[in-house]
């Protein structure tokens, strides 16, 4: 299981994660947490499935959300340095996406899901398209912050 890889190696390093999650609303931080032992790293995480949350509590910027919208690179960025900071961790991740099977469009289509990892040296995102159910985007969202993170970690 990825989770407890990504575990092993946090706990091995003493490095701490937060998460912040749109799109996945949840399901990241509930795979994190089935890990034995995930309390000494997992610092805890923020559904922001909302702006409002988004805005308020991780500080994204209204412009970001205004201009560019919550389904962007440049929001995934602004959620997972708002994330890292507020819960004084060492490494962040973010989602924010459009699950489905609904509210796509032809810019920004069903699937579409932006992942961030902030770490202390920058901020890495990544754009997919995943094509699946509303539960197996979500599922392929969670995983793909997982082996985000793992790629960092092992390189």
């Amino acid at each position: 299981m990825i989770e407890a890889e990504v575990g092993e190696i946090l706990r091995k390093r003493g490095l701490t994660l937060a998460v912040a999650e749109s799109c996945t609303g949840g399901l990241l931080s509930s795979l994190i947490t089935d890990v034995p032992g995930s309390s000494d790293y997992f610092r805890g995480g923020v559904v922001a499935y909302s702006n409002e949350v988004k805005e308020r509590v991780l500080g994204v910027p209204r412009e970001i959300l205004e201009t560019v919208g919550a389904v962007s690179s440049e929001c995934a960025r602004a959620m997972a340095e708002g994330v890292r900071r507020l819960l004084n961790a060492d490494l962040a991740l973010a989602t924010t996406g459009i699950a489905g099977p609904t509210g796509g469009t032809p810019t920004k289509p069903v699937g579409l899901v932006y992942i961030a990892l902030a770490h202390p040296g920058g901020i890495e995102v990544r754009e997919h398209r995943f094509v699946g159910s509303r539960r197996g985007n979500k599922c392929s969202a969670a995983h793909g912050a997982l082996e985000l993170l793992l790629y960092f970690l092992k390189h």
